[in-house]
C-alpha cells in the first residue's frame, strides 16, 4: 500500500518514538467499515535484533484481548443460551461464595460491578485453583460506577467456556477469529521468531516472546478472559471493519454492544475513559487498551476504526512516556479523511 502523506507523519512519528527507546517495534492500521485504508510497520522484533517487523509480526494484545472476549460471550447471548443480567453464581454453580459471585454479567462487561483493578494474585498463588478461590474472595467496591476491572474478565472468560461447553480458545475461534477471516490471531503460545518481544522479566528470569506477557494469565495456563491472545495489526483490522459493518450481531446487540443507547458500551471502555482521543473522534467512539502497547479504537460516526500495536513493554516495564505516543498516533491518524 503506497504511503500518503498522513502515513508518512504515522511512519515518522512512531519512527522517533522507538528512537526514544519507548518499544523496539510498531504495526499501525487505519480503515473503515470497507476495510484497511493506511498501514505501516516501524522497527525491529527486539531490541538486540536487527530484524525488521513485517506485517505477519505477532504482537501480545494483553488486554485488547478482554474486548474479544466479550464479544464470543455477546454471540452466545444474542443466540438466547445466556442471560447478561445472571450472576457469575448462578451461572457458574460451582463458584466460591464472595462478591464475584453475586456480580451479573452486564455490570462485569462495562466495568460497573465494583470488581477489583488488575490485582497481582500470582505473587502468592502459584496454582490455578489457588489464584481463582483468592479471586473469587476479592473485596468489591460499590457498583454502579466505572471501575476497571480485570478481575472481572477472568471470571467472563469462564463463563463463556461453561455456557459454550469448550474451551475459550476454541470458542473465540469459532465466534470471532474464524468467522472475520483473522488468521494469525489466537492464543499462545505462538512461534517466537513472528513474536514481538515483551519484557525482559524479573520473575521468569527472561525475555518473554511468544509466551503471554501477564502473570495471572501464565498461572492460569496462558489461556484467559483477560490477556493471552497474540494477533497482527491486519488481523485487528478485520475485527474493526467488521463491527463497523454490524456482521457479527443482531441490530439490537449490535447496539447494546457499542453502548449506542446508554453510553456503555459491553466489553469496551467508552468515549469518556478514552482520554487519548482528541476532537477529532466522536461522542459514540469506543476502544481498548493493552499493558503491553496495544490498542483497538471504533469511531461509529465516522465509519473509523484504529489499531496500534507496540511492545512498549520491552526490555522493562517502566514508564517512559508511552501515553504521549499513543495520544500522538491518535491525533496524526484521526485527523485524516478515510
Amino acid at each position: 500500500m503506497p504511503v500518503d502523506l498522513i502515513g508518512r507523519d504515522v511512519q515518522d512519528l512512531l519512527g522517533r518514538a522507538r528512537g526514544d527507546g519507548q518499544f523496539s517495534g510498531a504495526a499501525w492500521a487505519v480503515g473503515t467499515s470497507a476495510g484497511v485504508q493506511r498501514s505501516g510497520e516501524v522497527g525491529t522484533f527486539a531490541r538486540d535484533e536487527h530484524r525488521p517487523i513485517g506485517p505477519d509480526a505477532l504482537f501480545d494484545l494483553a488486554s485488547v484481548t478482554k474486548p474479544i472476549v466479550g464479544l464470543a460471550l455477546l454471540r452466545l447471548v444474542d443466540r438466547g443460551a445466556l442471560d447478561l443480567d445472571a450472576t457469575v453464581g448462578e451461572v457458574l454453580e460451582d463458584w466460591p461464595e464472595g462478591p464475584m459471585a453475586h456480580a451479573d454479567l452486564r455490570s462485569l462487561l462495562t466495568h460497573t460491578s465494583g470488581a477489583p483493578g488488575p490485582t497481582p494474585l500470582w505473587r502468592e498463588h502459584e496454582g490455578r485453583a489457588a489464584l481463582l478461590q483468592a479471586l473469587a474472595e476479592l473485596e468489591f467496591t460499590a457498583s454502579g460506577s466505572w471501575r476497571y476491572s480485570s478481575m472481572g474478565f477472568i471470571v467472563l472468560g469462564l463463563v463463556a467456556e461453561r455456557v459454550a461447553g469448550m474451551s475459550l480458545d476454541q470458542l473465540v475461534a469459532r465466534e470471532i477469529t474464524e468467522p472475520f477471516g483473522m488468521t494469525s490471531t489466537g492464543y499462545g503460545p505462538v512461534p517466537a521468531d513472528r513474536a514481538v518481544a515483551t519484557e525482559d522479566c524479573p520473575w521468569r528470569g527472561h525475555v518473554v516472546r511468544g509466551e503471554v506477557h501477564d502473570e495471572n494469565a501464565v498461572v492460569l495456563g496462558g489461556i484467559a478472559g483477560h490477556a493471552g491472545l497474540f494477533g497482527t495489526a491486519g488481523d485487528l483490522g478485520l475485527l474493526g471493519a467488521g463491527l463497523l459493518r454490524g456482521d457479527l450481531f443482531t441490530p439490537g446487540m449490535d447496539r447494546a454492544m457499542r453502548g449506542a443507547d446508554d453510553g456503555r458500551p459491553l466489553g469496551w471502555w467508552p468515549r469518556a475513559q478514552c482520554t487519548y482521543l482528541g476532537d477529532h473522534f466522536g461522542p459514540k467512539a469506543f476502544g481498548h487498551t493493552g499493558f503491553t502497547g496495544t490498542s483497538l479504537v471504533i469511531d461509529p460516526d465516522a465509519d473509523r476504526w484504529f489499531v496500534l500495536l507496540t511492545n512498549r513493554v520491552h526490555p522493562s516495564r517502566e514508564p517512559r512516556g508511552f501515553d504521549v505516543v499513543r495520544t500522538a498516533f491518535h491525533e496524526t491518524a484521526g485527523g485524516a479523511a478515510p
